[in-house]
């Protein structure tokens, strides 16, 4: 991996600092709890062929122009690939992964990017640090594991890494397309681009509630990433399609990025609009954080 600060600085923008304004004010409701009815790790849901506008109601320039495009059919994971189903890739690879790689190897700024909650570091201390020891088996660097994190997604993963993991498991990476379509098919109101986000009775999915980056008060239940499945599923039964961690496609960006789609934990109101279908950002290919994951599609189900 190839870090440096104008990468860190990247991530603060992918995160939406810039430019940003107010949303609706959630309204406090009941945390969310895990276990959703007809959740099931390793589900696929079927996406019809049809048509939608892509970049519906833009709200920074790189959404624009609005298009109206036709998409054939695909199936797509249910939710973020966790860190179980990871692991199982590794079990039967051996796959090393970027973050890893370059540590291995001696790289200059090898390691990944960790956001840290404001109970985590000092008042006056920077919220991002690079971790040489940060990699997708320790979020947070050595001292912490993903031991009771089988049902997180997966972080810490370069563009390089999940397009491994979906080749092994008999898919791909979607399309900007793809994601952008899946995801506005399942806005519970499909008039408000932000209510995959927020409802009237409050959060509907993981991202940051207070003032960012130096108060989080976890109205929705999570201060950090969520275990997949923990949020309702949208109206078309796909789970975490906004927020939780950002998510790579195929489409590139611009020369040695990739199009990510769906924001993360650290969108906050008071800085941030990216939890939209149409908010997209790019990302160094091998760059990873603990707030970049992945799903996968399929052509066809297996």
């Amino acid at each position: 991996m190839r870090t440096s600060g104008r990468t860190l600085l990247a991530m603060a923008s992918a995160m939406g600092i810039a430019g940003c304004g107010p949303t609706e004010t959630p309204i406090p409701d009941a945390v969310s709890v895990c276990a959703k009815p007809n959740f099931e790790i390793g589900t696929f849901i079927e996406i019809p062929t049809g048509k939608f506008t892509k970049g519906a109601d833009a709200y920074y320039p790189e959404e624009r122009p609005s298009l109206d495009l036709h998409v054939e059919g695909f199936w797509i994971q249910q939710h973020e690939v966790t860190n179980a189903q990871f692991a199982a890739f590794i079990e039967a690879t051996g796959y090393v992964t970027d973050a890893e790689q370059g540590v291995l190897d001696g790289r200059e700024g090898a390691g990944s990017a960790v956001f840290l909650h404001p109970d985590q570091r000092e008042t006056d201390a920077a919220p991002w640090t690079l971790l040489p020891t940060a990699n997708w088996r320790a979020p947070f660097g050595a001292e912490e594991t993903i031991d009771d994190r089988s049902r997180e997604p997966v972080v810490h993963i370069s563009k390089r890494d999940a397009e491994a993991y979906a080749k092994w498991a008999g898919g791909r990476l979607p399309s900007e397309v793809e994601w952008e379509y899946a995801a506005t098919l399942g806005l519970p109101d499909a008039e408000v681009s932000t209510s995959g986000a927020y409802g009237p009775n409050g959060p509907r999915a993981n991202t940051w509630q207070g003032i960012f980056p130096v108060a989080d008060i976890a109205t929705d239940g999570y201060s950090g990433v969520a275990p997949v499945g923990c949020f309702e599923a949208d109206q078309i039964g796909l789970h975490d399609m906004i927020g939780n961690v950002w998510e790579w496609t195929d489409t590139p960006y611009g020369p040695q990025t990739h199009t990510m789609k769906g924001g993360s934990f650290l969108c906050a109101d008071n800085f941030c609009r990216r939890y939209r279908p149409a908010a997209r950002h790019p990302q160094e290919t091998d760059f990873s954080s603990n707030h970049i994951g992945f799903r996968i599609v399929r052509d066809a189900p297996l």
